[in-house]
């Protein structure tokens, strides 16, 4: 039976998948590609977390940014290994199962799941916020508040409490429409994506032109006044400095916050299959997204940290409020709507990216295929998987406090970027020869300090971080040996050889 566990699905059976009836349409070019990474990427991070990281390092936040991007850039290599090579829907389950067997594929399956679900319900709560932000300045008049926050509230050392809302009704609204958007089609998707890319880099870009003039350099200094690390152990600090609740401070513990910021990259090889010429086309677009990305990332965090000292930044609406703070209240309405714009885009790509990993794994047996398998005959989108997932995302949105949604999502994305870089150190040894119409350069440096980055990041999450992501693969092995080892077709196809 073990052997059986961990078997590989061969990468010829992998590649005649793109022949069968629940193929998906080839239609995203490099351009649609990159728009999609970064609109993934771009959002939340940019306009929310770097206020959070500024006060943990501050100026020194543009390091953490450099680190972090290293870790994903690392990560990004071996991922543009694994689309070339297999251009399939399924992303990191895919490379899993055709390297470490089926029960690594399967962890990292729900893995993805949890990822996509989590990050995608923590990206609409963040887009309910700036929009009842909006909705306020334009209405002069608060947005309902039994209307526009989860039922539960998170306390630290408490239990959940009850907020006096009744539900996020912005929450479920964004996550409805984007499902509709999703269903009708990939250009569709494509093109409302690309819309929203183009409002928030024109903000951005507003943002550096503007803001670049009311630098004070004085700010910059100490440039790092937490110091330079930060580590730490399961929750505890093995090196630096913490705050008064024993956080860590300084420019590593930044980069394990900041991380969050670059969720999203790996959306583009779920899209492989989806990609006019995925074996070019992919890796070009995770890699220019990312580069972007990070470039925008640390001109943004030098001017934020330059218009205003690190510890004055506000922590909610960081970019906002430090134009208001230097007296240009004009642009706070752009920025907003530009936050507006960037956090929808996220939002899209996220829910694009989930039912992707359901089709996959349903096409194995490892799911239910006739619902999470089922590819519209018109619009060819996976529409049944992309209703359910976007009504999950609606209630756990809805429902549950910003604070635990964003705790699951960084320990789950790190796992999944390690097992993409331990996995092209396995393709290389069992399947040498097989065509990489592009490879990981500098083998095998980049994938081995793409495992060890990503390790270092995981130690130092908090702890309960590590609990909750445990009880997840708990569940997750449940489902698998009561439904998924069953139905496997790779293990059908064995037992069957074998009678």
């Amino acid at each position: 039976m073990s052997s059986q566990l961990f078997k590989k699905k061969p990468l010829h059976v992998l590649l005649e998948e793109l022949n069968g009836e629940s193929r998906l349409r080839r239609i995203l070019g490099p351009l649609n590609l990159t728009g999609l990474g970064v609109g993934a990427i771009i959002g939340t991070g940019i306009f929310v977390l770097t206020g959070l990281g500024a006060h943990i390092a501050g100026p020194s936040l543009m390091l953490s940014l450099v680190v972090s991007g290293l870790a994903c850039l690392f990560s990004a290599l071996c991922y543009s290994e694994f689309a070339a090579m297999v251009p399939v829907a399924g992303s990191a389950y895919t490379y899993a199962y055709a390297t470490l067997g089926e029960l690594f594929a399967w962890i990292i399956g729900w893995d993805l799941i949890l990822e996509y679900a989590v990050a995608a319900s923590t990206v609409a709560q963040g887009w309910s916020h700036y929009f009842q932000k909006l909705f306020e300045m334009v209405f002069k008049t608060p947005f309902p508040k039994s209307f526009g926050w989860p039922p539960l509230q998170y306390n630290p050392g408490t239990v959940l409490t009850s907020s006096g809302s009744i539900f996020n009704l912005p929450a479920v609204v964004i996550a409805l429409v984007i499902t509709i958007i999703l269903v009708k089609g990939i250009r569709e998707t494509a093109n409302f994506n690309t819309t929203m890319v183009i409002l928030k880099l024109a903000v951005i870009f507003l943002v550096i032109g503007v803001g670049i003039f009311y630098i004070n350099p004085a700010n910059w200094k100490p440039f790092a006044p937490h110091g330079l690390v930060g580590l730490t152990l399961f929750g505890k600090t093995l090196f630096g400095q913490t705050d008064a609740s024993g956080a860590p401070l300084g420019m590593m513990a930044g980069a394990a916050l900041i991380f969050f910021a670059y969720i999203g990259f790996d959306s583009i090889s779920t899209h492989a299959e989806e990609a006019k010429n995925p074996r070019k086309d992919v890796p070009i677009a995770i890699i220019s997204s990312l580069l972007i990305c990070t470039v925008l990332y640390i001109l943004v965090a030098g001017v934020l940290t330059g218009m205003v000292p690190y510890d004055k930044i506000d922590k909610t609406a960081p970019v906002a409020v430090a134009f208001m703070q230097v007296g240009l209240g004009w642009a706070n309405v752009l920025i907003t709507f530009g936050a507006l714009a960037g956090i929808t885009s996220v939002l899209l790509v996220m829910m694009l990216s989930q039912p992707r990993i359901f089709l996959a794994m349903a096409r194995d047996g490892l799911l239910p295929p006739k619902i999470f398998g089922a590819v519209h005959e018109k619009y060819r989108t996976p529409w049944k998987s992309t209703i359910l997932t976007g009504i999950f995302i609606a209630i756990l949105s809805s429902v549950l406090p910003l604070e635990i949604l964003a705790q699951l999502v960084n320990i789950g994305t790190l796992l999944a970027f390690l097992i993409v870089c331990g996995s092209v150190l396995v393709m290389r040894k069992t399947h040498p020869n097989a065509e990489r119409p592009f490879k990981t350069p500098f083998y095998p440096f980049v994938p081995i300090m793409g495992v060890l980055l990503c390790l270092v990041l995981m130690l130092s999450l908090p702890p309960e971080n590590w609990l909750r992501l445990i009880i997840w693969l708990g569940i997750g092995f449940i489902i698998y040996f009561a439904y998924s080892r069953k139905h496997s077709h790779l293990r059908n196809e064995i037992k069957e050889n074998k009678d």
